[in-house]
């Protein structure tokens, strides 16, 4: 079998995640600079081998001041850790409608979990240039802490200022690489 090689179509996907503020609303960001690459047997995307890496100092959420804040070594320390990077070590069909599951090992600010994210696939299409793409959507969830995004603030009322757990919304387009 011949191995196709893919890469993220940047300008079609995004990389996302909301965390709860106040514990009352969500707070929304997103990644603005990424790399994927796969690699499958012919474009059966159940043998992925699959990579990204996230540039840290692209985090936007909207507010310049929050956006610095996580910049910092309370959060995702750029100038220490400039990437978060994720290996696929396993893609799973869940059921017949499309839903699979993805495991992997993520790394943030150097601490690396196993985490499972699940996935609907989209299916592969050429689109009206003659590129062929593949499309997934994404979502997950990790517990901030156990990769040392540690930083809180108790609040008077009670609670705290930020939950601990962060929900990824990844809409993913793979490019099929000439």
């Amino acid at each position: 079998m011949a191995t196709t090689k893919w890469i993220v179509d940047p300008m079609h996907s995004e990389i996302g995640f909301k965390i709860k503020h106040l514990m009352i609303t969500n707070v929304k960001g997103f990644f603005n600079d990424f790399r994927i690459e796969a690699e499958t047997e012919e474009e059966d995307f159940m043998t992925a081998k699959i990579f990204a890496k996230i540039a840290t100092k692209s985090i936007h959420t909207g507010n310049d001041d929050r956006d610095h804040h996580l910049k910092s070594p309370e959060f995702f320390d750029i100038g220490t850790f400039p990437e978060i990077n994720f290996a696929a070590t396993r893609y799973e069909k869940v059921d017949r409608d499309g839903s699979y599951d993805i495991s992997g090992d993520l790394t943030i600010k150097g601490v690396t979990h196993k985490v499972k994210f699940g996935v609907e696939f989209g299916g592969v299409v050429i689109d009206p240039w003659g590129a062929t793409k593949a499309g997934f959507t994404i979502n997950g969830k990790i517990n901030r802490k156990d990769f040392g995004l540690n930083w809180n603030q108790a609040l008077e009322t009670g609670g705290v200022l930020l939950s601990d757990t962060v929900n990824i919304v990844c809409d993913i387009q793979l490019l099929k690489a000439p």
